[in-house]
């Protein structure tokens, strides 16, 4: 799914990269950049569950400008590193956690059985977006690209921030209500995309070593499943 055209990103780049070149010239660490951003994604979640839905989502948005100004800053002072990566995907599963729980609680604030109801599509789709990127850190330790799927944080990130800033609770809360369960319906039509994306890959690894040997297919399959825990390298890509 392509929320956001490469157009609409490719002038977001441009227009935040002064910013980017201040932050460099001011000797501004990448990992302060993404540590700020955290902050922002955890108060924007809290507020969430407090209520104040429109504050939140402005919150939440400013989000989407430290994620991008931390790899930017990181290029430009050639301080991008195995640990910063970690770091930073580390840190977006805190911001996923604060913002979805911050969701729960505010549905479970709210009477009836449509609160109750959206609290477990909120906990449904918490438990979805962990899968969607284990998944892809699992295969890319497996040197297997997992990189596919309807949607990216990216647009997770806009989907969860700017329909909330501008509307809050309108039409009776049904935007947002609408917004969680799109992005929990897609987290996990994205996990079972990357599931069977691995899938397709390692059957297609096996089937060729086993054909040009001889050897039954399965013996091979039933050997692969023994594999070498993610490195951390591996993790931090992990989304």
């Amino acid at each position: 799914m392509r929320l956001l055209p490469n157009w609409l990103k490719r002038g977001y780049l441009g227009l935040i990269s002064p910013v980017a070149e201040w932050l460099v010239r001011r000797g501004v660490q990448p990992n302060t950049i993404t540590t700020i951003g955290t902050l922002c994604s955890v108060t924007g979640g809290i507020i969430y569950g407090t209520g104040h839905i429109r504050t939140g989502g402005w919150f939440l948005g400013l989000t989407a400008l430290f994620d991008v100004l931390d790899g930017m800053v990181a290029r430009r002072t050639n301080r991008s590193s195995a640990f910063g990566a970690f770091y930073d995907s580390t840190l977006d599963r805190v911001a996923d956690g604060f913002v979805m729980g911050g969701l729960a609680v505010f549905f479970a604030t709210r009477p009836g059985w449509i609160g109750t109801t959206m609290v477990v599509v909120c906990i449904l789709g918490l438990i979805g977006t962990f899968v969607t990127s284990y998944t892809r850190a699992r295969a890319e330790a497996l040197g297997v690209d997992a990189k596919v799927g309807v949607l990216q944080r990216p647009e997770r990130v806009v989907l969860l921030s700017a329909p909330q800033a501008f509307f809050g609770l309108a039409l009776g809360g049904f935007v947002l209500i609408a917004i969680i369960v799109l992005l929990t319906v897609t987290a996990w039509i994205t996990a079972a995309q990357r599931i069977a994306a691995v899938h397709r890959a390692v059957r297609r690894e096996q089937v060729g070593p086993a054909r040009a040997m001889g050897e039954p297919t399965t013996s091979v399959v039933r050997r692969s499943t023994i594999a070498s825990p993610p490195s951390p390298r591996a993790i931090a890509k992990g989304e």
